[in-house]
């Protein structure tokens, strides 16, 4: 009995943090430059909902909203990094309520997974913020690939299956702090979480389903950090993170207490040549940048 009052109490701390980041990061975002966004499009409100709703179910966001804005050239490339983590933060803090609710994972694996990740993604954005357009691009290009491939991958079923476990203890519980650093830090240039997430929850013996507390716990976590230093670098485009913010809230919701789960498999293959034709895209777009 103890011991179930001091996880309920441990998880309701987690829920604490979670509304001091989630108020730390509307105070920034108010009080940083860019903070006069203007109205948002209802394209940009609808991206918003389309693409919080799938991330919600597992597909993620990111990859597809750089589809998006690099088709449609909605962003500059260069502040593409900071208006994906920006934009898609106050989604996924209301994701991280839900799912560090509904999958009871071990809070010390949690916790440290969560905070490595943050500490990456620290990191991660001092640097990305920083990049020129070119060097952005190229990044962008290489990620953009690598999450095809996650998509690619988890379509074709090669993904390691994972064990029963909830929680993670000796070389296993550092191993997975190590490997959450570096997808914090990735996370920043808009490779995505959820698939890399899953791969390592796998490999290191978890339930697949582990992923989506650890997944969304991190990211709620470690954007509003990237996000803070994406804002006060004004990297970023504001209508377009504010239209983001706004469709995904309720698209978070429709996912999560309404749908609850859909045959994904056709829309990953169409993210798939989505994500790779902005790959592509932006690997051109470096490339006469450099004859420039």
């Amino acid at each position: 009995m103890l011991l179930l009052l001091a996880v309920l109490n441990a998880r309701g701390w987690l829920f604490v943090a979670l509304g001091i980041f989630s108020v730390g990061f509307v105070w920034v975002w108010l009080q940083g430059k860019g903070r006069k966004p203007g109205v948002p499009t209802l394209f940009e409100l609808l991206l918003g909902c389309v693409t919080n709703f799938f991330d919600t179910l597992g597909i993620g966001s990111f990859a597809p909203t750089t589809a998006i804005f690099k088709f449609r050239r909605m962003v500059p490339d260069e502040k593409i990094p900071g208006t994906l983590n920006v934009g898609h933060t106050a989604p996924t803090l209301l994701e991280a309520f839900l799912f560090i609710l509904i999958v009871q994972v071990d809070m010390l694996t949690l916790v440290g997974l969560i905070g490595a990740s943050v500490l990456g993604a620290w990191f991660g954005a001092g640097i990305v913020g920083r990049w020129p357009r070119r060097k952005v691009q190229i990044g962008m290009g290489f990620a953009l690939l690598a999450a095809a491939a996650f998509f690619l991958m988890t379509n074709l079923n090669l993904f390691p299956a994972g064990g029963a476990a909830l929680i993670l203890e000796n070389w296993k519980l550092a191993a997975g702090i190590a490997g959450s650093v570096l997808l914090g830090a990735l996370m920043t240039l808009g490779i995505g979480l959820y698939a890399p997430c899953m791969i390592l929850v796998s490999l290191l013996g978890m339930n697949p389903k582990a992923a989506f507390p650890i997944m969304m716990g991190s990211c709620a976590f470690l954007m509003p950090v990237a996000s803070a230093r994406f804002i006060r670098m004004d990297s970023y485009s504001p209508r377009q993170a504010l239209g983001l913010a706004l469709g995904g809230l309720p698209g978070v919701l429709i996912a999560a207490l309404i749908v609850k789960s859909l045959p994904l498999n056709a829309v990953r293959w169409l993210v798939v040549v989505a994500v790779v034709y902005a790959a592509i895209t932006m690997l051109r777009s470096a490339a006469r940048e450099k004859r420039a």
